[in-house]
């Protein structure tokens, strides 16, 4: 590993613990050469997956772009960061048991409404807003009206 303060490859580890719900590995380091200390973290890598636009172009899955999209949704709720990675996370693990190199965005965007309907129903219609370009007041209300019958029956 690089220090990022001086480019030596010279470190050592000082700690060593689970993040992310044991999603991932979190190293506290110590250049050997100038002391910096650093953290870095390590996470499974899995096989990439396309995500098929509506207009049938493909871009590489991209998990900071999800959690931006999703945060947005969450602008002053009361949603933690952990929460918003927890969904992606679970999202991840589901593209990999479920699908093998690619996913529909409309496939992608339903997976977050299900969870964000789990979580916030203003976020969910946030989401959802964007997501399905609502056009006019009557497709919200009838966003909100379907979000609430999903809680009752939940």
């Amino acid at each position: 590993m690089k220090c990022p303060n001086c480019g030596k490859e010279e470190d050592r580890v000082l700690d060593t613990r689970a993040a992310h719900d044991g999603d991932a590995v979190r190293r506290r380091r110590e250049c050997s050469a100038c002391n910096y200390r650093y953290t870095t973290y390590e996470y499974i890598e899995r096989t990439p997956i396309a995500v098929i636009k509506r207009d049938s172009g493909s871009e590489p899955f991209d998990r900071n772009k999800l959690i931006t999209g999703i945060s947005l949704a969450c602008a002053k709720r009361p949603i933690t960061r952990t929460q918003i990675e927890k969904v992606v996370n679970d999202i991840e693990i589901t593209l990999a048991d479920d699908y093998k190199s690619e996913v529909a965005s409309k496939d992608l965007g339903e997976m977050v409404l299900a969870r964000l309907a789990k979580i916030d129903q203003v976020a969910y219609v946030r989401f959802a807003s964007v997501y399905r370009a609502f056009e006019n007041v009557e497709q919200f209300i009838s966003e909100i009206e379907k979000s609430s019958n999903k809680k009752k029956e939940g």
